[in-house]
């Protein structure tokens, strides 16, 4: 049974050597890293380093490279060869980029070029255990599959691994009966891969196609104990991600995704919520500890009384254990509820907060309101008193004009009175 590291899944070499310690443990045969461009490889010393971390228990390993070029894939072989037990070139990868620089499932239809790919590594390495290996999809034609297939068995190919779907399938059904016709045409092992994400699902798709194992990608990041018979990630696994993956120095990020991957089927949505929000590791530590001490506990007492029980002990110890029981389960129901409780709080608290601001707004707008209404208020006074200034100069101005009027009459009056009196006399 093989574990291939789902490209794009997180993290860079050092995470996936955290990884496959972690599936190695759980019945995984072997493991592959996820592709590499052979290029970058041969030429970057930074590439190399960024890409693939391994140590002397990270075995048997399958180093998978993407190339297009025979003499590039040797020149990665031989740089790898000292680390690894052999190398597998991508045939299947339906991504757009790799297709677009002429790596991955476009090679499924350059048969010569694979075969030629092939035939350089095995005659430039000298390691005869060297392994060399190829994963394809297969053609609407599956007469084309098979030809290219046999072409690579010629060349020298240790095994290939068929993924049941063809280029521009991505989640159609997997065609089984395609893989078992390929099995049935080859001298040497095939691997079945595609829609595996359980361990019944393994032995159905090895009786369906016949394939010598299978290949396992995205089950894995879900249920990294799958091919020890587990339906669902336990406990254990993800106790031994959080040592391993520590003990690694694994990213944060990368961490945290592993176990968001892990815990997809055993946390309510509501969990979800919370745990998929963590930004550190020492929260993730803090909330592992406050979910599956309870757990834990239930287990550990769950075995006993098995053990106890198999071994005939007296009544007032199954008392005792069953109480146990009782108080483990019980802490564990206590604890989620008082996490709930605090998630509904939290969001009270933050309804409450808002309602606030939201009356403190319109106290603020009711003031902003009155305060303009006085401006305004004052305002037109301010403009009725200068009006009613201005009217009474105009006034004043007015009655003082008449009055000198009035004064100059009298002047002219009193002129004319003494001519007429003057006009007498004489």
């Amino acid at each position: 049974m093989m574990a291939k590291a789902r490209d794009g899944a997180g993290g860079g070499g050092g995470t996936w050597l955290a990884f496959r310690t972690l599936v190695r443990k759980y019945s995984c045969d072997l493991c592959y890293t996820p592709m590499i461009v052979a290029a970058d490889f041969v030429r970057s010393a930074k590439a190399r380093d960024s890409e693939f971390t391994t140590n002397k228990g990270d075995h048997p390993l399958i180093v998978q490279f993407a190339a297009k070029e025979a003499q590039v894939l040797c020149d990665a072989a031989r740089i790898i060869c000292p680390f690894a037990d052999g190398i597998d070139l991508n045939c299947g990868c339906p991504q757009r980029w790799a297709i677009s620089e002429g790596y991955g499932a476009c090679l499924i239809n350059k048969p010569e070029l694979v075969k030629d790919m092939v035939r350089h590594v095995r005659s430039q390495i000298d390691n005869p255990k060297f392994s060399v290996s190829i994963k394809i999809r297969i053609h609407e034609d599956l007469k084309r599959t098979v030809d290219l297939c046999q072409k690579a068995e010629a060349a020298g190919v240790s095994w290939i691994t068929v993924h049941g779907r063809s280029i521009e399938e991505r989640h159609q059904p997997v065609h089984y009966d395609a893989i078992k016709i390929i099995k049935q045409s080859m001298s040497i092992p095939v691997v079945a891969n595609g829609d595996i994400k359980t361990l019944k699902d393994a032995e159905n798709v090895h009786h369906l196609t016949e394939a010598d194992g299978v290949m396992v990608a995205r089950g894995l990041l879900a249920n990294p104990a799958m091919f020890a018979g587990y339906e669902e990630t336990p406990f254990q696994c993800i106790q031994d991600w959080v040592d391993i993956a520590l003990e690694h120095g694994t990213p944060f990020t990368c961490f945290h995704h592993h176990l968001m991957y892990m815990m997809e089927r055993i946390t309510s949505k509501q969990e979800k919520k919370v745990f998929n929000v963590l930004s550190s590791t020492s929260a993730v530590l803090d909330y592992l500890n406050d979910h599956y001490d309870a757990i834990r506990e239930i287990r550990k007492y769950s075995s006993v009384h098995v053990n106890e029980k198999s071994a005939n002990v007296n009544s007032s110890a199954f008392d005792h254990i069953q109480m146990k029981l009782f108080r483990s389960q019980r802490n564990l129901v206590l604890r989620r509820t008082v996490t709930l409780l605090t998630q509904l709080a939290k969001e009270m608290a933050s309804h409450a907060a808002l309602e606030t601001q939201v009356n403190d707004a319109t106290e603020a707008a009711k003031k902003y309101m009155a305060e303009n209404k006085r401006l305004q208020e004052a305002l037109r006074g301010k403009g009725n008193g200068k009006k009613n200034e201005s009217t009474d100069a105009t006034e004043e101005k007015l009655k003082e004009e008449v009055e000198h009027l009035k004064a100059e009459l009298q002047k002219t009056s009193n002129g004319e009175e003494e001519d007429s009196k003057y006009k007498t006399e004489q």
